[in-house]
């Protein structure tokens, strides 16, 4: 395919602080066949006349602003229905991309149906922490979907997809954050790859929608997913991959307040698949697995 268009979907909401930095970072991409969508998600400080200043001057900008909140999951659904690009990628509006990230990403993305990438970690004031996301958890490449089962490591900031995901993706489970369903989605559909460049550099700030580096106090915190319902979600998804391993851990988890012991030998004999992601010692992974196992409670994602 020669010169795809990419759709580049930015979800806003109150992000006047930092909107602008990223939008020159978007609309000064060196790959120039791109069209952004941008839907503002009812703002009440400036950002949508910032948005609209960057629409008048950028004929490649189709924005819209939501007539009430939907929050971001609902938000990203939305703006992801609107593109019409052959590859479509995702943006958070306090980041800054490297110029040349689309350009890179569709030179690299081959086969797959998504590619992500890493990113490096800078503060509220866009000074480096000195932190990559590679630092807290290991990047899967391959076509596994029960690696995503209980971890995730492809954040919506870092991924470009083919359009041909975007067919399976909605609507869009609330029991979990969109990032990591796109994913799931992806592995039951094809194969993911990463890249190790950085090509995001990822604001940290107290007030982002995920806490990666669990920076917030425990009161500032929002319940990330359901597991049962997330597991539920995935098992409803029409085309499984691996339908009958992800049917018998529903049935364990349901069931594990009346014997652990099959819920602790499914992840022993699932070992490697299940903590591809998971940056941490074989002795974090078996507690990890312990309170999975004893749990009769539905839990947060850790």
């Amino acid at each position: 395919m020669i010169n795809p268009l990419v759709s580049i979907a930015l979800c806003t909401y109150n992000g006047d602080k930092f909107l602008e930095e990223q939008l020159d970072s978007l609309v000064n991409q060196t790959y120039q066949n791109i069209e952004i969508i941008i839907i503002d998600d009812f703002s009440s400080d400036q950002t949508i006349e910032i948005l609209k200043v960057y629409s008048d001057k950028f004929p490649f900008i189709k924005l819209y602003q939501n007539e009430v909140n939907l929050g971001y999951i609902k938000n990203f659904e939305k703006a992801i229905s609107l593109c019409i690009g052959d590859f479509i990628a995702l943006a958070d509006q306090d980041d800054i991309w490297k110029l040349d990230k689309i350009e890179f990403m569709l030179q690299h993305i081959g086969t797959n149906i998504l590619l992500y990438h890493d990113s490096a970690f800078i503060d509220e004031n866009g000074k480096s922490m000195d932190k990559k996301l590679s630092d807290i958890v290991n990047f899967y490449d391959g076509n596994s979907p029960d690696a995503f089962l209980f971890f995730n490591c492809v954040s919506s900031h870092a991924l470009l997809f083919n359009k041909v995901l975007k067919n399976h993706l909605f609507p869009f489970p609330q029991s979990n954050l969109h990032d990591a369903w796109i994913a799931y989605v992806a592995l039951n559909i094809g194969s993911i790859s990463y890249l190790k460049n950085c090509l995001v550099s990822y604001r940290n700030h107290t007030t982002n929608s995920t806490d990666i580096l669990k920076r917030r106090t425990t009161e500032k915190k929002t319940k990330i997913r359901n597991e049962m319902d997330w597991l539920t979600c995935c098992q409803n998804f029409t085309h499984q991959k691996n339908p009958e391993f992800l049917i018998k851990a529903l049935n364990l988890f349901k069931s594990r307040g009346n014997n652990s012991l099959p819920i602790f030998l499914l992840f022993m004999n699932n070992y490697k698949n299940i903590f591809a992601i998971y940056k941490k010692s074989f002795f974090s992974k078996l507690n990890f697995i312990i309170k999975k196992s004893l749990s009769t409670k539905n839990e947060k994602a850790n």
